[in-house]
């Protein structure tokens, strides 16, 4: 495939705007370019809801090694036009440089991997095993897409998987920290703030919860050597209705960033229990959800798959690749439950201008992704 058709795959991906949904529209032009080998490519469209599906490609023996090559489909919103320099849904190309809404988070990884599996097919290049393309929805919003894949079994028969996530091509991600959005809702009881004493301030009571569980997450302090320690922060608090009433609802929401040290589980146990405590106080009544809360990605700079991947990366770039931890969640955490045992690394194109107006990816990184990614399976499967 010529470097002038990769681009024009990358610039039709960005001009579809997969803002927090749509990511249909992503799932059939992916699918379009698959059209020439319908004898050897498997293409299966797993619908989400009405406008957003995920997309499966198989491709290769189906005796063998199983690599997933793995993306995402959705993007996040541009925010404020007038803060970017170029469209975000255009694609343009500026000094080496491609600009748009995902262009490093990350649809130039997304159509590395297809572009990679596309030159395979067009090589009729003999395969001992198989290469499963897993695009998926919603990422950005909480990884229910890779869930989906995974429940339905389409991670079930990996030997391994390749996130192609913005790292950059000189870092690969062979562990990554979890993350817990948690809310808790505050119900009291409204009344003129003259007479204060007939009501109950919701407010009081999530100061109360934030003071108890700010001590109790700070005797968690094992540290990671890779990823750090556990993360805290709460971030929202709001409540009330107008200054001289008492607030009878409030709500504070949190993130924790997980390690590997301290499992899901065991957060929420942690905070069920501080809810719990603080219920049987008198005038208090708390409530706790989740927002997709996503588990710790375990991993080793030593396994087989980190190995593979630099030293193909280094072959590709010219540069030495060095294994990292990830600060951020990726699917990596959902399909690390399906029911084989396989490791994932995130590596793939992109630069740190993630979710930012200009976002952008280098041409020549996201040129060298595809070679990269090729090379990788071809290697893995032997």
């Amino acid at each position: 495939m010529e470097n002038t058709d990769k681009i024009a795959i990358l610039q039709k991906l960005i001009q579809i705007k997969s803002v927090n949904g749509n990511e249909a529209a992503v799932a059939q032009y992916i699918a379009s370019l698959f059209e020439s080998y319908q004898q050897s490519a498997k293409v299966e469209f797993v619908t989400y809801s009405p406008g957003r599906d995920n997309l499966v490609v198989t491709i290769g023996a189906p005796d063998g090694k199983q690599l997933g090559l793995s993306g995402h489909e959705d993007v996040v919103d541009p925010g404020e036009l007038s803060d970017w320099h170029h469209d975000p849904f255009a694609g343009e190309i500026v000094d080496g440089n491609l600009y748009g809404r995902g262009a490093s988070d990350m649809k130039s990884g997304l159509a590395a991997v297809v572009i990679a599996m596309l030159e395979l097919l067009e090589e009729d290049i003999p395969l001992k095993g198989s290469i499963r393309l897993l695009a998926t929805v919603g990422e950005e919003t909480g990884e229910y897409g890779a869930a989906q894949l995974t429940k339905a079994g389409y991670a079930d028969n990996l030997a391994g998987l390749v996130i192609a996530e913005p790292t950059g091509l000189d870092r690969i991600a062979y562990t990554a920290r979890g993350v817990i959005d948690y809310h808790v809702d505050s119900i009291g009881k409204s009344v003129h703030s003259a007479q204060s004493s007939k009501g109950i301030n919701a407010i009081d009571n999530l100061i109360v919860f934030y003071n108890e569980v700010t001590k109790i997450m700070q005797t968690l302090d094992k540290m990671d050597p890779v990823l750090g320690g556990l993360l805290h922060n709460v971030d929202l608090i709001s409540g009330g209705e107008q200054i001289n009433t008492i607030p009878g609802k409030a709500r504070l929401s949190a993130n924790v960033r997980t390690i590997p040290a301290y499992p899901n589980q065991m957060i929420y146990d942690i905070l069920e229990k501080l809810v719990h405590r603080l219920n049987d106080r008198p005038g208090f009544q708390l409530k706790l959800s989740y927002s997709y809360p996503e588990e710790a990605v375990p991993g080793r700079p030593d396994t087989p798959l980190v190995k593979l991947a630099q030293k193909i990366g280094h072959r590709v770039i010219g540069n030495r690749v060095i294994p990292v931890g990830a600060g951020g969640a990726s699917d990596a955490s959902e399909f690390l439950q399906a029911k084989s045992r396989f490791s994932a690394i995130v590596y793939g194109p992109g630069t740190n201008t993630s979710h930012e107006a200009d976002e952008y990816v280098e041409v020549e990184q996201f040129l060298q992704a595809t070679e990269l990614y090729r090379k990788l399976a071809l290697a893995f499967l032997e």
